[in-house]
């Protein structure tokens, strides 16, 4: 097993408990799978709009570039709003229903937060 060093004492001697890592020499636990200085876990996804601001699984977001529809000759227009958004892992980390054009990827640099 490959456990962290104990935050505190840089001890080697780390062991689990549950869901926490625990250091029998100064009695410290943490989980490794939050960041210790913000509190927040470090396998969270963060997925950010054209403008900076981050996208959450339910926010409504407008397109702020005209999109071609792939396979299609349709396009989707600067202004479209789209609600209640997934947020995915992968290059169109997106998920979405836009109305007229059905079930959609969208990739967040094309998008804004509203």
């Amino acid at each position: 097993m490959n456990l962290p060093q104990c935050p505190k004492c840089s001890s080697n001697l780390t062991y689990e408990d549950a869901d926490f890592c625990v250091c029998p020499e100064c009695a410290h636990e943490w989980n490794p799978n939050v960041d210790a200085e913000n509190d927040t876990p470090t396998n969270v996804l963060v997925v950010r709009d054209a403008y900076g601001n981050t996208l959450t699984d339910g926010d409504s977001v407008s397109i702020v570039k005209d999109l071609k529809v792939k396979g299609s000759s349709s396009v989707v227009k600067v202004g479209t709003k789209v609600k209640n958004i997934r947020i995915v892992n992968g290059d169109h980390n997106i998920d979405c229903k836009i109305d007229g054009f059905g079930a959609m990827q969208l990739k967040s640099e094309f998008v804004k937060k509203v």
